[in-house]
């Protein structure tokens, strides 16, 4: 179980994403620069213990309405060889010391933990304490006989979001999972999707309402 350290980040992960997150091709520019607060999310673990996985929920209000953004954080004590493109930011954490900061969909060990989660082999933890589940993430596949483990993958970003082409092993299966990178809370799957992940996001009232984050699909 992953160990949530309450203590500083310089920058903090919302100073990194106010640079990062404009050059997204989904996110929705206001024209003006990004006024971030983090309003919902959840962790996974890496049964290594070597990576950091959280999938955070970012509201931007600099425009006139605010939007709600999923980001897919990995953390890790060393670069990442081959994912320069994909590197947030480097920050200096109180307890571990330097700490690479990824966009998780472009990163193996978070790749592998979100295709457990979607065939019920990872638990969603809770995003502030220690070897705590959370048990409003939901995970759902249609499909019988998928394997978690990952041979190969490819991410694409695009205006709809991020899509992760994974091939299966040792069955050779093809499976895009589908991250929901503007979200729109209340949200339900597309009745074509063979699977999701479902999560908590924020309303306007400050409550929540469960919302798709990530949709499973049979690659064509």
């Amino acid at each position: 179980m992953a160990v949530i350290h309450h203590t500083t980040l310089s920058p903090t992960k919302l100073e990194l994403l106010t640079t990062w997150l404009p050059a997204q091709p989904w996110y929705r520019s206001t024209g003006q620069q990004p006024e971030l607060a983090r309003t919902g999310g959840f962790r996974l673990d890496d049964p290594k213990g070597e990576v950091g996985i959280e999938f955070m929920v970012v509201t931007d209000t600099s425009g006139a309405q605010p939007a709600k953004y999923q980001v897919l954080f990995s953390y890790r004590g060393a670069p990442l060889p081959g994912a320069d493109d994909a590197l947030i930011g480097t920050t200096e954490h109180g307890v571990l010391g330097q700490r690479w900061v990824y966009d998780g969909a472009h990163d193996p060990v978070v790749v592998a933990q979100l295709l457990a989660l979607v065939v019920g082999e990872a638990e969603p933890q809770m995003q502030s304490t220690s070897d705590t589940p959370d048990p409003s993430v939901t995970a759902r596949l249609d499909e019988p006989g998928i394997t978690a483990e990952v041979a190969s993958f490819t991410t694409t970003d695009a205006p709809d979001g991020t899509a992760i082409l994974v091939t299966t092993a040792p069955d050779g299966r093809e499976l895009t999972l589908h991250l929901n990178r503007v979200l729109q809370p209340g949200q339900n799957a597309n009745g074509q999707a063979l699977g999701h992940v479902t999560a908590p996001a924020p309303l306007p009232d400050g409550t929540t309402a469960p919302t798709t984050f990530v949709e499973v699909h049979a690659h064509p």
